[in-house]
Parts: C-alpha cells; structure tokens; sequence
C-alpha cells in the first residue's frame, strides 16, 4: 500500500525548545516551512488549532494560493462554529486548493482549553457532538438538495450549500483519540484515523481498536491509520542520542520559564486526554521501546500531543518507521523541534529510504500475490483433468 508523510504547517517559527521571534502569523515563514516540505517529498501539512492562535482554516487558503502540490490536513473544533458554516467553509477551501484538503476533527481532551472558547460540554458529551457534527458536514458536502436537521446538538431547515468540493464525493474525514468514545466516533465516521507513537504493541492494539469500532458500526472499510512521532535524527547514533538529550534540556528549560506551566505542575495536575495520559504512562515505564521510540520528550512535555521521539540515524529512524507500516500504519506523522532544518532533513534522508522499503514490499506482495494465483490456478486445471480422467 503506499505510504504518505505529514508535516507540521507552523505559522510562527516558535517549537517546544525555542522561543518564537516571529509574529504568531507570518507569512514569510508559513510560506518557507511549507515549501521546505513541498521541496522534499512530505505529501502534505498539518494547520493545528489552538484557543487564541491564528485562524487556521485562513492560514491554510494562504498557503493552497501559493503552493501548487502540497496537501492540507486542518485541524477544526466542532465547537467554534456551527456545522453548516464549517461545511461551505471546507468546501471552499477545497476549491481554493483545487482538492488537496482532508479536515481533522478535533473534539477537544482539555476542559479548560475548550472553556477557552465558550465550550463547557463534558468531554464524552463533545465526542456526542463531534459524531452529529461530521454527519452534518459531510451530507453538506454531498446534498444537493436542501435538508434538514434536528439532532441532540444543532437544529436547522431547509439548508442546501451553493458551492461543494473539488474532491468527489467529499473530502476525506480525520479524528483521533484513545478513549473509547472516541474510538467509537472515530470508527463510524473517520477516514483516517490518528494515532500518537506509542511502542509497537500497544500501537497494534489501538489499531485493533479502530477496526473492531468499524465494524460495530456496521461499515465493510476501515479507517486508515496513522501514527505521529517526534524524530531526533543524526549521522551517527552517537550525535542522534547526545542531540536528544540536548532537546530535552531545552524542552525542559523552556517549561520553567513558562509560568503557567510552572502553576499546573506545582498543583500537580496531570493530562485529562487519554491520548496524553497513556504517553505519560508510557514514559514512566521506561525511556526506550522496540528500535528507536524514546519517551523522554513526552515526559518533559507531560505527555502533549505528539511528543515521543523516534532517535536515531536516518536508517534506524526509517526501519523504526517501516515497523509501524508492517502494522498496517500508512500516514505517517512528524516534526521536529527546528520546523524548516529538520522538514528539510527528514525529507532528505529519511522519506526516501521509507519509500524505497515500502516499494520493494508492495513488489514482494505482489510477486507472492500473483504466485498463490498461479498455483491455485494449477491446482484447479489439475482438478479439472483429474474430474475428466475418472469421467
């Protein structure tokens, strides 16, 4: 199956180890990261929502307008506005992009991030909406004929959109999460479905988790996965690991002087997601899983959103990589801590060996593919001669 990679659509040049020189939103920066990913075969970005950080949606119809190849993953909250609006919103994102769009559906895992924006709906609750909320998007993608609605969360008549997407018969759907609402949200609606790094094991158990969700939700597909990690990459193993434990120092002396962070810690309170409570369990079971997975990043970070580390050489990085694809992963995430060095690093020496390997494994699937046929070919005209021979 092919393999796609997804970067990080940063509008400010700010990270978890550097402070931001740059305006929240600017442009020449937005426009330079992208291009660093479009210049160094990423498929596609990433415009991350945050309370209080720089509208997404038009960041993105910004960068669609000035890149021709690079595909947008946007991130949204159902809770900021209402799903009709999000839909003609989406839909004329798509056409600015001429069909390079795929929209993530965030449901929120921090209560206090949600009241952020006026949303004090418990968090299984939002999994609730979320799930109304894509089936109100995607029939406003695809109806050309006005509907109604009157669910537990949005009401309205007679709604039909005068402009629809490029992409036919929509553009695809991306959630994550790691509770079992939003595994059962996810499996009914996602297209993609999008996972932390977490060690082999337990990332195969999640992706068990999203199709059995699928399937009792009565769909005959599966979502496709993907999985997001941190890499920390450099010539040798030695430089890749003394790097790592440079960024941790950094991440680390970063959240001291964050004096917001500093009061959360002191009134020790943990990760209310279950995404995040699982990388924080994770990492104070050990440092180092499977080929390359380290936890120190997420620990340093209390478990925030993409935060493990895969550390390393571009060849231990890629075949760390390649392990998740043997899973059946096929998007995978990553950003480093330098957004423009390491985009134009890891699509330098990493993405090609990645797709040099996931080539020469499609070849072997086919070649065995093609050898079962002609067996069970032979086996079948043996059949037939021997029914003959007895006639």
């Amino acid at each position: 199956m092919p393999v796609e990679f997804l970067g990080i659509a940063a509008t400010g040049d700010g990270s978890e180890t550097t402070a931001r020189t740059t305006h929240a939103f600017d442009r020449d920066y937005t426009l330079r990261l992208a291009r660093a990913h479009e210049d160094h075969g990423w498929d596609r970005v990433l415009f991350a929502y945050g309370a209080g950080s720089p509208e997404p949606a038009a960041s993105a119809a910004y960068l669609a307008a000035k890149l021709d190849r690079l595909q947008i993953l946007l991130a949204h909250r159902p809770n900021v506005s209402y799903p009709t609006f999000a839909a003609k919103t989406f839909a004329t994102l798509d056409r600015i992009s001429d069909g390079r769009l795929t929209v993530h559906f965030i449901t929120g895992g921090n209560d206090h991030e949600q009241q952020r924006e006026g949303d004090f709906l418990p968090k299984d609750r939002r999994y609730d909406r979320t799930r109304e909320y894509i089936g109100i998007v995607k029939k406003a993608w695809t109806s050309r004929e006005p509907f109604d609605h009157e669910g537990e969360f949005y009401r309205f008549n007679d709604f039909v959109s005068d402009v629809f997407p490029v992409q036919q018969p929509r553009p695809n759907v991306s959630f994550g999460g790691s509770s079992p609402a939003a595994f059962a949200a996810g499996g009914a609606e996602a297209d993609i479905y999008a996972l932390w790094g977490e060690p082999l094991a337990r990332t195969a158990e999640q992706i068990e988790l999203v199709r059995a969700a699928a399937r009792a939700a009565g769909r005959t597909d599966t979502p496709r996965i993907q999985v997001a990690f941190r890499p920390i990459i450099a010539p040798t193993e030695e430089l890749a690991w003394e790097k790592a434990h440079r960024t941790v120092a950094a991440i680390r002396a970063r959240r001291e002087s964050d004096d917001l962070v500093r009061r959360r810690l002191a009134n020790g309170a943990g990760p209310e997601n279950a995404g995040s409570q699982r990388l924080v369990e994770i990492a104070e079971a050990g440092e180092r899983y499977d080929r390359a997975l380290w936890t120190p990043t997420a620990a340093a970070t209390g478990g925030a959103g993409n935060s493990n580390a895969l550390v390393g050489t571009p060849e231990t990085v890629a075949q760390a990589l390649l392990d998740y694809y043997d899973l059946g992963v096929d998007i995978l995430s990553a950003r480093g801590y330098d957004h423009v060095g390491d985009a134009i690093d890891f699509g330098r020496y990493v993405i090609p060996i990645v797709r040099e390997e996931v080539a020469k494994r499609d070849a072997a699937r086919a070649d065995a593919a093609r050898a079962d046929a002609a067996r069970a070919d032979a086996a079948r005209a043996d059949a037939a001669r021997a029914g003959a021979d007895a006639a």
